[in-house]
Parts: structure tokens; C-alpha cells; sequence
């Protein structure tokens, strides 16, 4: 199945394996996205251009009898699934549902929602939510599901879900409006998790759009009830009392996905401690815990260390904090097992690009979505500097992937930039950038490179997982203290970090952009090239040590026990 850049999807099926690991009770629903999807082309200078990529539902998914709808305008918009069952160490099956509205009943634009990700205008985003949350909570009843506790909303993608279950409720009660007793019995069902650092990645939509998909549910709310005047008031983002949605639609309001999600939830974090901060400084009138993100154990271990733990931690996927005893092993046979890694991506290297790297040489690794505030070309911020260092403390070549969204001009910018910098760099640096990045590919380089370089602006990472995959391998970060790292980091225990600890530092600190450049050019040249060529043995404890403490715990089976006691269970 083709996958988007982001790591969002990844984080989900990660979330979602290791559910079936631990035979957690759970059901998983998206949309069906059949286009949207590109093949990356990267010119001589690095210029991006995007080829479609189309896929056979069919050979990957199996269609479900079952049927919903949902009302889109004055319209009934059919909806049917597909499942993919995903399986657990021990047998057990967590199912995912992909909604699909591409059904003859329905109208072309129905159809086409679930067409193509990140298609269309925010009225088209709009019908998508409905699809997602309205219509995904109605597959699941039509599906059997009839007996949920809990559903667990990532982002406001989601939101409208709530909206569902609140009509559910009302109808019980024999209402066709929401009150306050309603809105309890919901926000106890409902969790939700923010992913977002910044403003703008949080879903607003003109309440004009509201009103022309939902036109017969303009008195959805009894707005004489208080709990229910101060819901539309929080997720209007209104100073006053509305009289109606109508009157509100009319004076130009906007509804806030995420105020909306977080109105009704019983628990909301954040995906890291650090995130978690900056989420409450966004959020201030609302409880926002954090629970920070991992990997799945089981996908991100390359097979040579996973015949090394299967050797000497044979328990270690059943239970991932069993990895913390990486300490005692071998540390000969930890090195052959990188060398195998090593030597798989830079066979990759050769057969996507013709160029021959030195498996002799340190190589570092960088692959991410390319989006300015990741800032993929810190490190050539001075070439002169990096051949000096490649001179003085000892050779080494650099390794890039990823993919920039279609419509993110700046960030075809830096990967036009990291060419430039890759020719200019030729004869003292030898620099790839490697097309098409996909999970196959992020798999291959979190595990072939012998440090994960990661250069966040902060604090807009918030979480990230790149290097918890490359920890589990046994490869030390060298990173910006944000998101995960924070929580991560120990000095030159567990990898190095990039400037000091801005914890508490307010999000309207500037960012200094050539100290962090030189913070990584000092550590790379006085401390891990001298370490890696020097004191090697000291190195692989770097190493051991990225397994046995990042390894051990920045994975989703911590990660979902930590969900089933603190909101699920809740």
C-alpha cells in the first residue's frame, strides 16, 4: 500500500500493531484515499516533481458488506469499508476500516472525497471530516460495534465524531437537541490527542460551511440549556452568546476543530512532555497531560538486530522494556549486526544512485518530511567548516531523504539547496540524496547510518520518531532539544545534543540558527568523530546505551499501556 511523507499515518499503524500486541480490544477507521499519493523524481539539481502513483484496493483490503450513510447537504452520502486486519506477536487481530464513498449511488463530488489525500478546498477538507467522523461512527454501528468505551480522536480530523455520539444520546433520550447531560455522557467517551505545535495546523471552518452541509441542524444545540450555550460559545471561538448557528453563520463565524475535540473529551494530551508545555501555553483553559510517542519494536529493528535480540533477549517483543538489558551484549557481535545494516543501505545507496560510499567511513543520516521548520540543510550552513572538520577530526559522508508535500515551495527550496551543497561538497564530503523516501527506505537508513542527525526548529517538533527507530537499532542521535530528545537526551550517554535545553524558554524566543550550526559542527568535530575513530569501544557503549534506555522505553507498546491506564481506563 502507498503511504504519504508525514509520520502521523506511520505513528497510527505503529499505535495500531502494537494494540494486536498487547490484545487490546480496539478497531481502527480512516478514509480510503486511492490518490494523492506520488512518486518522488528529483532532478540534476535536486528539483522535485511528482508522479501519481495508483494502487489495487483489492489486492491489499477486503470489501465489508456493510453500509452506512451520512446527510451532506440535502443529500444521503453512501458509505462503504474495507479491512485490513493487523496481526499481533500472538495471533491477536486489530482491524482497520477504510471508509469509501466512491460508490455509483453517490453524487461525483461524493464520490471523490475519499478520492484523494489533502485534495480540493477547505469545503472539500470539510466533507472529508464529515466522512471521517459522522460516517465512521455510523460504519462502526453498522459493523456491530455497538459497545465502544472509548474513542480516541487524533487531531480534529476527527472532531465531528463527537457531534455523532451527542445525537445518539439526544435520540435516546427522545430529543432532537443536544443538552447538558448529553455533552456529559459524551466528553466520558471521548479522547483525544494533539499533535500540533502551531496554530495553523489546527482546522477552522466558516460556520456558513456548517450550516450548507448540515442545513436541517440548525437547533442540533438547545442553546437555553448553559452546558450547551457554552460548547457552541468555546467551539465558536465566540466572545458572546450566538443566538442561533444560523445568526452566527451571518456574522462570519468559524468552528474550531480542535476546540471542538477538546470541549468533549474526558482526557487530552499531547506527544510529548515538551509538547505537552507548549500545547497548554495554546490551550490555557484546558487539562492537557502528555503521553510521548515510540515506534512499533517489532517493524523498526533491522533483521540483523533482530537475530541479535532474538538471540540473547528472546522476550523482547513480547516485552519491549526487556531491551533495557542491550547493556550486556557482545559488544563484537553489536557491531557485526550494524556493519550488516551499514552495508544494506550503502548497497542502496549504490543501486539509486552509482555512487560507491566507504562502509569505513562515519556516515550520518538525515530523512525527514523536507518542510522548512525541520531545517534539513542546518549542517551546510558552512561548508568550509565541514571540510575542515572532515580534514582535521576525520572523514565523513552524509545521507538525505524525503519528500517534500507537492504544494510546499520551500520545501523543493531546500532539497534544491542540499544539491547545491552536495556538489560543492563532492571531493571532501561525499553527500546522497536519496529519492522516492517511503518506510521502506526510512527502515533501511535509521538502521545503516552511525548517527541520526535531527535539526528541528524549536519547539515546533512535537514529538518526532525518526530517532527512536534509529535508537532501537543502536544508533545515537544528534539533535536539538525538542519534542522526544528532551526526554531522551543524556550527554554523550545516549547521543549529543544540538545548543542547550530551551525548556521554559517561551515560544517567541528566536531562534538562533548559525549558534545551533555551530553547536553541531563543535560536537561533530571535538567529540563524536574522535570517538567514533579514537575510543571505538566507547562509541558502541553510545550505542548500547541508545538501545537499552531510548530502545527499551520510546516504543508504542509503553506507549499504549500508557493509553489504556491514564485515558482509557479512565
Amino acid at each position: 500500500m502507498p503511504s504519504y511523507s508525514g509520520g502521523l499515518g506511520v505513528l497510527a499503524g505503529d499505535t495500531i500493531r502494537a494494540a494486536a500486541d498487547l490484545r487490546l480490544p480496539m478497531v481502527a477507521v480512516s478514509l480510503l484515499y486511492r490518490k494523492g499519493y506520488f512518486t518522488q523524481r528529483l532532478a540534476e539539481d535536486g528539483s522535485q516533481t511528482e508522479e501519481p502513483v495508483s494502487w489495487r484496493v483489492e489486492d491489499f483490503l477486503t470489501e465489508e458488506p456493510a453500509r452506512a450513510s451520512v446527510p451532506i447537504e440535502n443529500r444521503r452520502l453512501e458509505l462503504r469499508c474495507w479491512r485490513y486486519s493487523v496481526m499481533g506477536v500472538h495471533g491477536f487481530e486489530v482491524p482497520v476500516y477504510f471508509l469509501d464513498a466512491d460508490l455509483p449511488s453517490n453524487t461525483e463530488f461524493d464520490r471523490n472525497l475519499t478520492g484523494s489525500l489533502y485534495g480540493g478546498d477547505s469545503y472539500y477538507r470539510l466533507c472529508q471530516e464529515v466522512v471521517l467522523g459522522v460516517g465512521g461512527v455510523r460504519m462502526l454501528r453498522a459493523l456491530g460495534y455497538n459497545d465502544l468505551t472509548r474513542f480516541h480522536m487524533n487531531e480534529g480530523h476527527a472532531a465531528l465524531l463527537s457531534l455523532e455520539l451527542l445525537g445518539e444520546e439526544a435520540q435516546k433520550a427522545g430529543r432532537t437537541s443536544i443538552r447538558s447531560e448529553d455533552i456529559q455522557r459524551v466528553r466520558g467517551k471521548c479522547v483525544f490527542t494533539t499533535h500540533t505545535p502551531v496554530p495553523a495546523g489546527h482546522d477552522r471552518f466558516p460556520m456558513e460551511y456548517l450550516t450548507r452541509v448540515f442545513p436541517e441542524q440548525m437547533n442540533f444545540f438547545d442553546l437555553s440549556d448553559a452546558s450547551a450555550a457554552d460548547l457552541v460559545k468555546r467551539i465558536l471561538q465566540a466572545v458572546q452568546n450566538v443566538s442561533g448557528l444560523q445568526e452566527a453563520a451571518r456574522q462570519g463565524a468559524s468552528v474550531n476543530m480542535t476546540q471542538l475535540a477538546l470541549s468533549l473529551s474526558t482526557y487530552v494530551n499531547g506527544v510529548a512532555k515538551q509538547h505537552g508545555e507548549t500545547s497548554r501555553q495554546m490551550f490555557p483553559e484546558v487539562v492537557i497531560e502528555a503521553i510521548t510517542n515510540g515506534v512499533h519494536a517489532g517493524t523498526w529493528t533491522c533483521p540483523a538486530f533482530q537475530q541479535l535480540f532474538d538471540r540473547y533477549i528472546p522476550s523482547w517483543r513480547e516485552d519491549n522494556f526487556s531491551l533495557r538489558s542491550a547493556l550486556g551484549l557482545p559488544t563484537e557481535d553489536v557491531w557485526a549486526a550494524h556493519l550488516i545494516a551499514k552495508h544494506e543501505l550503502l548497497e542502496v545507496v549504490r543501486t539509486k544512485t552509482g555512487l560507491h560510499l566507504d562502509s569505513e567511513v562515519f556516515t550520518i543520516g538525515f530523512a525527514r518530511r523536507a518542510t522548512g521548520y525541520k531545517r534539513a540543510d542546518l549542517i551546510l550552513s558552512d561548508l568550509d567548516r565541514l571540510r575542515q572538520i572532515a580534514r582535521d577530526a576525520g572523514p565523513f559522508q552524509i545521507i538525505y531523504a524525503g519528500k517534500a508535500h507537492p504544494n510546499d515551495a520551500g520545501g523543493k527550496d531546500i532539497i534544491r539547496r542540499i544539491y547545491k551543497a552536495k556538489k560543492a561538497l563532492r571531493k571532501n564530503v561525499p553527500t546522497v540524496f536519496l529519492d522516492d523516501y517511503n518506510l521502506e527506505l526510512g527502515g533501511k537508513m535509521t538502521s545503516g547510518v552511525d548517527l541520526w542527525l535531527n535539526t528541528p526548529q524549536f519547539p515546533l517538533e512535537a514529538s518526532g520518531t525518526s530517532g527512536m527507530k534509529a535508537a532501537l537499532n543502536g544508533v545515537p542521535s544528534l539533535s536539538i532539544l525538542d519534542g522526544w530528545w528532551v526526554e531522551g537526551h543524556i550527554e554523550g550517554v545516549t547521543g549529543w545534543s544540538i545548543g542547550d535545553s530551551r525548556r521554559g524558554a517561551g515560544n517567541g524566543t528566536p531562534t538562533d540558527n548559525q549558534a545551533e550550526a555551530e553547536s553541531l559542527y563543535s560536537k561533530l568535530e571535538s567529540v563524536i568523530l574522535p570517538l567514533y575513530y579514537g575510543e571505538r569501544h566507547k562509541f558502541l557503549e553510545v550505542m548500547q546505551h541508545a538501545i537499552a534506555i531510548n530502545g527499551s522505553f520510546f516504543n508504542t507498546q509503553r506507549m499504549v499501556q500508557q493509553y489504556i491506564t491514564d485515558a482509557y481506563l479512565r
